[in-house]
């Protein structure tokens, strides 16, 4: 029997991707919010017996949270045998250590959450750092689908004489990567982070790059200030305005205008958050993914 997935708000247009690529049902789960903002999740569909599947993207993580740990405990409560995530996006990776006295590691905790009210997970590029795989902080399987051959492919398809360009040093593995597949050079600037909103980049020798359309990628656009200063040095570099790619497009407040006031060509984003800027589809590595841990549970 197939496994069925539920869309939390804001979630059904790649749910219903996910279950016409997969061929699986997809059910119907309500959350209704009380007026001081308590969630109240109620599957409208039996879930009783079943295993499931939740898809959640967790931009702005804090006001989703609790309805998709209520969620994932009312099914069970109702008799799922078992539950499954699909987290596009996945937060609170970004503290994988102690910064200052006083700090925790709450990478660590919401891993500890998730592990304990799911069975397994499916994520897409989250921010590996200290942590080296999902395995480090998750107790349950979980895998973490790369979004860079789906980018490769649309660099191929729509940028004429690519080079693309990291920002930061910590990205060299993954601009290699995409450029590799993609058959375009790649180099990458070094970035200094005074802030969350104050960003330094230096630029590496660009005079063989002239002539030549620069793709920016980064794995998380929330400010864009790495990506404003990119563009500001190209600009100064005398190279053509960049293509931003960024796998998350979280752009808070005025970020994405910012962006494209900095004198873009194009942004482009995958799906894994909905916005305006999505064009990489990266349903297809999920769809695989989904499928392997899927057969696992059921196995077990």
């Amino acid at each position: 029997m197939s496994p069925i997935l539920f869309a939390m708000p804001g979630n059904k247009g790649l749910t219903g991707q996910l279950g016409a690529a997969l061929n699986w049902p997809v059910g119907r789960l309500q959350v209704h919010y009380f007026p001081d903002g308590e969630s109240n999740p109620r599957f409208l569909d039996e879930v009783s017996g079943r295993q499931i599947v939740i898809v959640c993207t967790l931009d702005q993580p804090d006001s989703r949270i609790m309805a998709l740990y209520l969620a994932a405990k009312v099914a069970r409560e109702l008799g799922a045998t078992r539950i499954g995530l699909v987290a596009p996006y996945l937060a609170y990776m970004r503290q994988d250590a102690r910064f200052h006295h006083g700090e925790g590691i709450t990478s660590m905790h919401f891993a500890q959450l998730i592990s304990g009210c799911f069975d397994w997970m499916v994520t897409v590029d989250p921010h590996l750092h200290r942590h080296h795989a999902l395995s480090d902080i998750y107790t349950i399987p979980a895998v973490a689908v790369q979004a860079a051959p789906a980018i490769s492919r649309w660099i191929a398809a729509h940028v004429t004489n690519p080079v693309v360009i990291g920002p930061d040093a910590e990205s060299e593995q993954w601009a290699s990567e995409v450029a590799n597949a993609a058959k375009c050079p790649y180099t990458v600037l070094q970035k200094v982070r005074h802030g969350d909103r104050n960003v330094k980049i230096s630029v590496p020798d660009s005079s063989r790059w002239q002539g030549m359309t620069p793709v920016l990628v980064d794995d998380i656009a929330s400010t864009a200030r790495t990506l404003i200063a990119a563009t500001g040095h190209l600009h100064a570099a005398g190279l053509p305005a960049p293509v931003c790619i960024v796998v998350h497009a979280l752009f808070v407040d005025d970020a994405y205008i910012a962006l494209q006031d900095a004198g873009v060509n194009r942004i482009v984003s995958c799906n894994t958050v909905d916005h305006p800027s999505n064009n990489i589809d990266v349903c297809t590595q999920m769809v695989t993914a989904l499928q392997q841990l899927a057969q696992l549970t059921d196995a077990s």
